[in-house]
C-alpha cells in the first residue's frame, strides 16, 4: 500500500459541548465504529480509533470499498449496521469475534454500511491541510456513484436544521449532532470538532458490584437495573453501569455497601437460572473487546437507588456508560422503572440517508 496518508491514523475527535455551536457545518452523529479507509486499488485496510485494523471482520466492507469507492482514497466515516429500529450497536459488536466463519455469516446476515464523512487523501493528493469545506466538497464529488453499502453523511450549515436533526435522529439511533469548524484542517487525534449529545437522567437500582482491578477493597463498577413494571412480579433488568469514581469513594463504596451483599440464589440475575436471550450480567463473564478482563460481579440485595445521567438507550440498555448524578434514598426501588424513561419519537434511516435500512 502507498498512498499519500498512510495507515495507521488516529481519527481527529470531537469535545463535548452543551449546545449547538454557530458558524459550523454539522453532520448527524452516526453510532458505530469509527474507522478510516485506506484503500490502494486492491489493498484495502479499515482503521479504528484505536489504530488497530477491523479489517479481518467486515468482509462484506472490504468488497464494497473496491467496488464503490475511488482507486486510491483516504477516507474518515463510521462503519454502522442498519437494523429493523434503526441502528444496531449490538449486532455491530458481535463482529469482534476470533472465528473466521462466524464473522463471515454474520457479515450476510447483518452486513454493515459504510458512512463517510471525511476525505483525507484522494489519488496522489493530501487533503488533510486542507479547509473541511474543500475537503467536504471534494468528498462528495468522489463518492457521487458509491452505494448501496457506503454512503456520504448528510451535512448542513444552517443551525436550525441541525437542531432539528438533534431532536428527530435519535429515533433512528443515532446519538446528536457534530459540527465541524469550516475553515479547519485535519487534525488526527485531536479534539477540534465539537459533539452535542442528549443528557437525560434515570433513577436506577444498584444490584451489584465489579471488583477494582486494583485489588479487592476497591468498587470498579456498579451494576445498574431497572424493573420491567412496578409490580411485585417485575423483572429486574440490567441496563448498564456507573464507574467514574475517585479512589477514596470507591474503597468508602466497598465497605459501605458489604452488608447488602448476598448470594445469587433468590437474586434477580441468578446466573444459574439464566435463560437464553435474556440481558442480566453473569457470575463468569470476559469482555468481546479484551479478553483478560473478567466482568463477574459480586451480587447485592437491590435496596439501593440511585440517578445515573445518561445520552441514550440502545435498546433495553444504556448505550454508554452512565455518569453517577447523586443518590437516591428517598426512593424505592421498585419505583424505578422503564416507564420513568424518555421515549423519542420514531424515525426511518432511510430518511436520513437514502438506501440504507
Amino acid at each position: 500500500m502507498e498512498l499519500p496518508v498512510m495507515p495507521p491514523v488516529s481519527p481527529m475527535l470531537a469535545k463535548s459541548v452543551k449546545s449547538i455551536p454557530p458558524g459550523a457545518s454539522y453532520e448527524p452523529k452516526w453510532d458505530g465504529f469509527r474507522s478510516i479507509c485506506f484503500r490502494d486499488v486492491d489493498e484495502v485496510e479499515l482503521g479504528s480509533r484505536n489504530e488497530r485494523p477491523l479489517t479481518r471482520y467486515f468482509p462484506e466492507l472490504i468488497a464494497a470499498v473496491k467496488a464503490e469507492l475511488p482507486r486510491r482514497c483516504v477516507i474518515d466515516g463510521e462503519i454502522v449496521i442498519a437494523g429493523a429500529q434503526g441502528l444496531d450497536f449490538e449486532a455491530l459488536q458481535q463482529r469482534i469475534h476470533p472465528a473466521e466463519s462466524r464473522v463471515r455469516m454474520l457479515a450476510e446476515r447483518t452486513p454493515a454500511s459504510f458512512i463517510a464523512f471525511d476525505l483525507l487523501a484522494l489519488a496522489d493528493e493530501d487533503y488533510t491541510k486542507r479547509p473541511f469545506s474543500e475537503r467536504r466538497a471534494a468528498l462528495v464529488e468522489a463518492l457521487a456513484g458509491s452505494g448501496p453499502s457506503i454512503h456520504v453523511t448528510p451535512a448542513t450549515t444552517d443551525p436550525a436544521t441541525a437542531q432539528r436533526w438533534f431532536e428527530e435522529f435519535e429515533g433512528a439511533g443515532l446519538d446528536g449532532v457534530i459540527a465541524k469548524p469550516i475553515a479547519g484542517t485535519y487534525l488526527p487525534d485531536k479534539r477540534v470538532m465539537f459533539k452535542i449529545k442528549h443528557e437525560r437522567t434515570a433513577d436506577c437500582v444498584v444490584a451489584g458490584y465489579r471488583v477494582h482491578k486494583s485489588g479487592g477493597d476497591a468498587i470498579g463498577s456498579l451494576l445498574l437495573g431497572l424493573y420491567e413494571d412496578g409490580g411485585p412480579s417485575g423483572q429486574l433488568a440490567s441496563v448498564g453501569v456507573i464507574g467514574a469514581f475517585p479512589m477514596a469513594e470507591r474503597r468508602r463504596l466497598f465497605t459501605e455497601l458489604q452488608p447488602l451483599v448476598t448470594t445469587f440464589d433468590g437474586h434477580p440475575w441468578n446466573w444459574a437460572a439464566h435463560e437464553a436471550g435474556e440481558r442480566t450480567p453473569r457470575k463468569n463473564e470476559f469482555s468481546r473487546w479484551n479478553a483478560g478482563k473478567d466482568l463477574s460481579f459480586v451480587p447485592l440485595r437491590p435496596e439501593r437507588v440511585v440517578e445515573v445521567r445518561y445520552d441514550h438507550m440502545e435498546g433495553r440498555r444504556f448505550r454508554h456508560t452512565a455518569q453517577f448524578n447523586r443518590w437516591r434514598p428517598d426512593r424505592d426501588p421498585r419505583s424505578c422503572t422503564y416507564e420513568q424513561l424518555e421515549q423519542p419519537l420514531t424515525f426511518s434511516l432511510g430518511d436520513i440517508v437514502p438506501g440504507l435500512g
